[in-house]
């Protein structure tokens, strides 16, 4: 079921670019046609200090968008981040005290990079709904940095949140949001790794982010 759950989002993703480029759909005036945006936590994750923490992400994620009309957003995501445990430890499985025993994490760490296509709808006002679809190659190390081995999965993500545009020509925005993610494929782990991957879940429920981004015209 999840893995199905994961191939649909993919298939709504390509559903969705394949009915936006129809000859019967007619392309709305939009003020700005482009935009650009990243995780408020990138920028924290960079300018705080902590970029080589045990506990840092190392998080960076670009995302560029093009408007094809007032109400459909469509984009490509770049991400890579650092893991020293499992994704899959949710809220009530006692996330913040695992980060204080340590118990769960990985003996070194998980770089995983990717590129995707993302899907976003508008649908009252400010509020949208996004489909996002990231393949990702993955890099495990040792502590030390020394390389153990390579892997490959397929990172799943559904949004909701709401867009809020300031200035005279909005073009500066946020977009508060939560997400709900889902994980397939991540299957060749070193052993250490995944015996801690098959403890927790392929998935991730409820987690909040902030975007912040500037919309522009070519």
């Amino acid at each position: 079921m999840k893995s199905l759950f994961a191939i649909l989002l993919f298939f709504c993703t390509l559903s969705a670019f394949a009915q936006i480029n129809s000859p019967e759909d007619k392309e709305t005036e939009v003020a700005h046609k482009y935009r650009v945006s990243l995780p408020f936590f990138t920028i924290a994750d960079i300018i705080g200090g902590g970029w080589n923490d045990r506990t840092s992400n190392q998080m960076i994620e670009l995302h560029v968008k093009r408007n094809l009309d007032n109400k459909n957003i469509v984009g490509v995501k770049f991400v890579t981040w650092r893991l020293f445990q499992p994704m899959g430890i949710t809220w009530w499985d006692g996330i913040l005290d695992k980060l204080e025993t340590e118990s769960e994490f990985y003996p070194g760490y998980l770089r995983e990079t990717g590129i995707g296509i993302t899907y976003q709808r508008m649908l009252w006002k400010g509020l949208f709904a996004t489909v996002e679809v990231v393949p990702q190659f993955q890099t495990y190390t040792d502590l030390d940095g020394h390389k153990l081995g390579n892997g490959f999965k397929v990172y799943n993500s559904v949004h909701l949140g709401y867009h809020f545009a300031f200035g005279k020509k909005k073009r500066f925005f946020i977009e508060p949001q939560v997400h709900c993610n889902q994980w397939m494929f991540d299957n060749n782990a070193p052993d250490g790794f995944k015996q801690l991957d098959d403890k927790w879940r392929n998935y991730f429920l409820f987690e909040p982010n902030l975007y912040i981004g500037w919309k522009f015209n070519l």
